[in-house]
């Protein structure tokens, strides 16, 4: 190694696992936004998961969107999708494979809604670190009542 070369700046911690999780929503099948999570502890990635369908049924792509084809706005009725959000998606497969995720932390690339805050509180993740936000006012009151730290933060 020639000692007179600068060393490139490492991404912090934070950065690595935001740019993952980037990576993991390209798997996304959803028409409407591509959402990545990743669940994360002691610097090691537990789990991944991207909005999809499950396992076996027609992606959206192949099908068409449900909430397009009924008119329903971004944020509203959440259980009117043939998906599933991302969040969900990675704490299913941390069950499926028998990987406990209690003190976890969870990589977003969107804030959570509130039915994957309340999915996350369960399962015992302390912290969730997101790059954009999505207004979700009860989301963001029960992650802070039941003592959840929620952060945003953007990546170059």
């Amino acid at each position: 190694m020639d000692s007179n070369k600068p060393i490139a700046e490492r991404p912090s911690w934070d950065e690595y696992f935001l740019t993952i999780t980037r990576d993991v929503a390209e798997r996304s099948t959803c028409i409407r936004r591509h959402v990545g999570a990743i669940i994360v502890k002691d610097k090691r990635i537990l789990a991944t998961g991207y909005n999809n369908v499950p396992s076996g049924i027609a992606h959206c792509t192949e099908r068409g969107c449900l909430r397009d084809e009924l008119g329903i706005p971004s944020g509203q009725k959440h259980e009117l999708c043939r998906g599933l959000h991302a969040e969900q998606n990675a704490v299913i497969q941390a069950a499926k494979h028998g990987v406990s995720i209690d003190g976890s932390i969870v990589y977003c690339t969107n804030q959570p809604c509130v039915v994957c805050a309340k999915i996350l509180i369960n399962a015992g993740v302390t912290e969730i670190i997101y790059e954009n936000p999505y207004p979700d006012a009860l989301a963001e009151e029960m992650l802070a009542e039941a003592g959840v730290k929620l952060r945003c933060i953007g990546v170059e």
